[in-house]
């Protein structure tokens, strides 16, 4: 009777670890289905991740955002999992923005050709959410980002193969373009946003189709140093001008939002430059999370950059030089009050072996146990149930506490019941 019905539970059991990638688990979620803390960083290195925490997950918050930059000279498989890894046990979801390598005083312009290499290696790593954020490029209305010339055309079609086949690898892929620099002039190394969007829509007029949300640099210009109160092109507002560029352009898609560069420079020794002390950045900070930032159509806000040291980008770190702790900005924003976002993540395991059958009665259940993996991207945390349906019928899981919370490709024993 016992071995019945153990075989029949780990044939429930695979029945749901299959139904759950091929059904549910390979499609994008709206950010808004569930409750979302919408504070992050910009980080550029891994090192950074814990105090990016303490920022964004800070005053009741948890699940915050990162962006970050991958490389294509840096496409280790490992070493990027490594940080996936970290990142989920720090509750950080990562917005991830693909990039080409350095060349001269710019990057390398994109390759169609390369595209197939990019998706491989994303679609080779376990993330951290069900949502797989991948920002297409950076910024291609400079010259200096595209190999050293403007080409909205070319960017076009590289965005929309580039989609393509994240999607054919799997529909969870959250495509996002590239941020566009709305200050931008109409000059030999600069588009305006508007004349680089116009031309992408006229190469394909479903160009905005192939995305699922809009990536905005919505910096307070001039000079990255402009009121908190502006609003339009170059302001905090940015995105809402974007919105109406589209709109204008009879896209009617709404998208959520991803603001992944933002903020003001700063540094006393800037001061001739117009550029702001820490203080006026923490108060404009603190207004604009509570008056501009608040949009519901916000998923996320990234500011530039939690850390960086030298010229040019040293004016807008978030952390003083080695030692001397960060800007007090961080500390104001690290004392906003922050929501528990609750972001959806696979979850789903695979039975190895089937130890003791339920015959352990416990608060009124039959237990057994049994040798699990861990397939899923959540971390099962130990002595916390987990009830899985599958059709009419239950099984709740619960590893065992004196074992380690079992973390994603992990094997571990667990207690288990079938629930009626």
């Amino acid at each position: 009777m016992y071995k019945k019905f153990c075989k029949s539970l780990a044939i429930i059991f695979s029945s749901y670890v299959f139904l759950s990638y091929a059904k549910g688990a390979l499609a994008i979620v709206k950010p808004s289905d569930s409750p979302n803390n919408p504070f992050g960083i910009h980080i550029l290195d891994e090192n950074d991740i814990e105090d990016a925490a303490n920022l964004v997950n800070s005053e009741g918050g948890d699940w915050g955002y990162v962006t970050l930059v991958i490389r294509k000279d840096e496409r280790d498989p490992k070493k990027w999992q490594k940080v996936f890894d970290k990142l989920r046990e720090k509750h950080l979801i990562p917005i991830v923005r693909v990039a080409t390598r350095q060349q001269n005083d710019g990057w390398e312009k994109p390759s169609l050709d390369e595209i197939d290499g990019w998706v491989s290696f994303l679609n080779s790593l376990n993330w951290v959410v069900k949502n797989r954020y991948v920002v297409v490029g950076n910024e291609p209305n400079h010259a200096k980002e595209w190999g050293g010339e403007i080409n909205p055309e070319e960017y076009a079609d590289y965005l929309i193969k580039f989609s393509i086949k994240l999607r054919e690898r799997g529909s969870d892929f959250f495509v996002l373009p590239a941020g566009l620099d709305a200050s931008a002039p109409n000059n030999s190394e600069h588009m305006s946003e508007s004349t680089f969007l116009k031309r992408m829509f006229n190469r394909n007029n479903n160009v905005f189709d192939y995305i699922d949300g809009w990536t905005s640099h919505s910096y307070p210009n001039p000079n990255f140093s402009g009121s908190v109160s502006d609003e339009g092109r170059g302001s905090l507002k940015t995105y809402e001008w974007e919105m109406n560029l589209l709109k204008n352009l009879n896209v009617d898609k709404k998208f959520p939002i991803f603001i992944t560069e933002t903020g003001w420079a700063h540094n006393a020794d800037y001061s001739k430059r117009g550029y702001f002390n820490e203080d006026t950045v923490a108060s404009y900070l603190r207004y604009a999370y509570k008056t501009v930032w608040n949009d519901k159509r916000i998923v996320a806000v990234t500011p530039f950059v939690l850390n960086y040291q030298s010229s040019p980008f040293d004016i807008f770190s978030w952390k003083k030089r080695e030692g001397q702790g960060f800007y007090d900005f961080y500390y104001e924003v690290q004392k906003i009050p922050k929501i528990k976002g609750l972001p959806v993540q696979i979850n789903s395991g695979r039975i190895i072996s089937i130890l003791i059958p339920p015959a352990i009665r416990s608060e009124g259940k039959l237990l057994g146990i049994a040798y699990i993996e861990n397939t899923g991207q959540s971390i099962w945390e130990r002595d916390k149930s987990l009830l899985i349906k599958v059709n009419n019928e239950s099984i709740e899981i619960k590893p065992i506490s004196y074992f380690e919370d079992i973390v994603p490709k992990d094997k571990s024993l667990v207690f288990f019941n079938k629930v009626n």
